[in-house]
């Protein structure tokens, strides 16, 4: 796709002593890279080493994808006398696929100049983000089929979509036997989310070419975001045959994919091989390492990417918040936030789901929440049922002051790894309150299991409830987190906050919020430090104002 494949050329003196052979021409006719490497190899142990017998080895191996033994193939031939200079070439071409990028530039400046050797430093200054040389190459490429499909190529690396499918279009209409073309454009409404539409255009190859691995993967690739991990996983389980075979190209990407339909199996054995191969194996090892709490592994495999290309700023915007929260680091919340910012306002993703996503975290993250709700209300619809949507929805909600839908939202969430975090059960719990129910916000104190978790909840729920002037609740969970300071540290604040709350109570009482029976377990609690002078003072009081009132307790 990105570089020229037609056949090499050598010296005419060369041509001279070829002898034409029909197998070795059917072979590649077919395209059948490996049965010819297998007859040059042959041929080789038989008759020795030749610049054409190499050259065609060199030939087939790189595109078959085995671009280390076409580049064995090209250095022998460079090490001759009469090597042929185009060889530079064609080495550079294949240091380019082994992200040997530097190797690649001065193989390829060392060669002749011409249409091939313009489009591979064109592509290397891409790598190498030298957008100096990279102009200079663009203005040199001409209106050949091969520069335009290099030119498209370009567009899709630098994710102008748009404007390569343009290009594969008019390709296509001037040249509609290029089939190949069909899977070019697959490529570029996949990137740009019409998995239906890459589907479609996809057949017009595959009817030809069932068994092509980039053309079964990438419909792999649709069927998972169109339907599930299963579905793509069945389609790939065509090219299994490659894993084992020695058949390069391709190979790497199924193995990776692989992985990835199968829910990060085998992901640590996999995907750290592949990190400089395929462009997305970082970023899945990335998501892997999240998904483990291995925050730190995340963080360092992130640092050295370009956060201009592809969804690399948000994964990691994503890590930078993982360690922020978990450094308790503001800045590096900050630097995450400008990230989220940045990929939501590009104009590839200002207006797809991600993007908005994208905006409502970084609102999110300036505690600007009724901002954030804007961005989430517009795609809501999107994930009626997904409960980490809702999780992210109904946090934001409670952060606003919305309550009553916050207690709808987060009462729909069914997941276990949702239900019992703490930032889930506190703001639950503040929506009960605010909503009047703080019985509720009681019982979620009660049931919660973990000793540390279940004092951030009574401190939620014992100052939410002061507040809200629920005294009798407030009063129990202040109770609760004293009965917790087994060491005394902070038994005067309780103290006081229980005086304050047990007056709150005969408050309630006097109005008729509460019943007697609440009253009653109000004085047990109070009793229980009656020992302290202040709280003593305030049950002489209220028993007086009790019995002035003729109440029975």
């Amino acid at each position: 796709m990105l570089l020229s494949r037609l056949r090499p050329a050598w010296k005419k003196k060369d041509e001279k002593k070829k002898v034409e052979i029909p197998e070795l021409e059917q072979f590649l006719e077919k395209k059948d890279y490996t049965g010819a490497i297998s007859l040059l190899e042959h041929r080789q142990k038989s008759n020795g080493l030749t610049i054409e017998d190499s050259t065609w080895l060199g030939y087939c191996s790189y595109h078959a994808g085995d671009f280390k033994k076409a580049a064995a193939a090209y250095s022998w031939i460079m090490a001759q006398p009469d090597a042929p200079p185009e060889t530079f070439v064609y080495l550079g071409c294949c240091f380019f696929f082994m992200a040997m990028y530097e190797d690649a530039q001065q193989c390829a400046e060392r060669g002749p100049k011409g249409p091939l050797q313009n489009r591979l430093l064109f592509h290397i200054s891409h790598k190498l983000r030298d957008e100096k040389k990279l102009m200079l190459h663009h203005s040199q490429l001409k209106d050949s089929i091969e520069d335009r499909i290099c030119l498209a190529a370009m567009h899709y690396l630098r994710e102008h979509y748009k404007e390569a499918i343009d290009e594969y279009k008019k390709l296509l209409k001037e040249e509609p036997t290029y089939l190949a073309l069909h899977v070019y454009l697959g490529l570029c409404y996949y990137k740009l989310d019409y998995y239906d539409v890459s589907i479609q255009v996809l057949e017009n190859y595959l009817s030809v070419h069932p068994a092509s691995p980039i053309a079964v993967n990438l419909k792999a690739c649709n069927h998972y975001r169109l339907y599930n991990a299963k579905a793509a996983d069945n389609e790939l389980k065509a090219l299994k045959h490659l894993a084992k075979s020695d058949l390069h190209f391709g190979k790497d990407i199924i193995t990776h994919n692989t992985v990835v339909f199968r829910n990060g199996d085998g992901a640590l054995q996999v995907l750290p091989a592949l990190v400089d191969v395929v462009p997305e194996a970082r970023l899945n090892l990335c998501i892997h390492y999240l998904k483990k709490q291995n925050i730190d592994a995340a963080y360092e495999l992130m640092q050295d990417r370009d956060t201009g290309v592809g969804q690399n700023p948000l994964l990691r915007a994503i890590t930078y918040t993982f360690k922020g929260y978990e450094d308790r680091n503001p800045d590096m919340l900050e630097n995450a936030a400008k990230l989220y910012k940045s990929f939501g306002d590009s104009e590839a993703d200002c207006d797809t789901i991600a993007g908005r996503q994208s905006m409502a975290s970084a609102e999110f993250l300036w505690k600007q929440f009724d901002n954030a709700l804007i961005y989430l209300r517009s795609i809501k619809k999107f994930f009626e049922m997904d409960d980490l949507f809702n999780y992210n929805y109904g946090q934001a909600l409670v952060q606003a002051g919305e309550y009553e839908e916050a207690e709808q939202i987060l009462e729909t969430i069914k997941e276990v790894e949702y239900i019992y975090d703490a930032s889930y059960l506190q703001c639950l719990a503040r929506a009960y309150v605010k909503n009047g129910k703080p019985e509720k916000a009681w019982e979620m104190c009660r049931k919660e299991e973990n000793a540390h978790e279940v004092v951030d909840l009574l401190n939620v729920v014992a100052n939410d409830c002061y507040i809200a002037e629920n005294y009798f609740f407030a009063l129990k969970a202040f109770e609760e987190l004293q009965n917790k300071d087994t060491l005394g540290l902070n038994e005067t604040k309780f103290i006081a906050a229980k005086k304050g709350s047990f007056i709150g109570v005969l408050k309630m009482f006097s109005n008729g919020r509460i019943t007697i029976e609440n009253l009653r377990e109000a004085f047990k609690i109070m009793e229980k430090t009656k020992d302290v002078p202040s709280v003593a003072n305030v049950l002489h009081t209220a028993r007086t104002w009790v019995n002035e009132v003729g109440v029975l307790l």
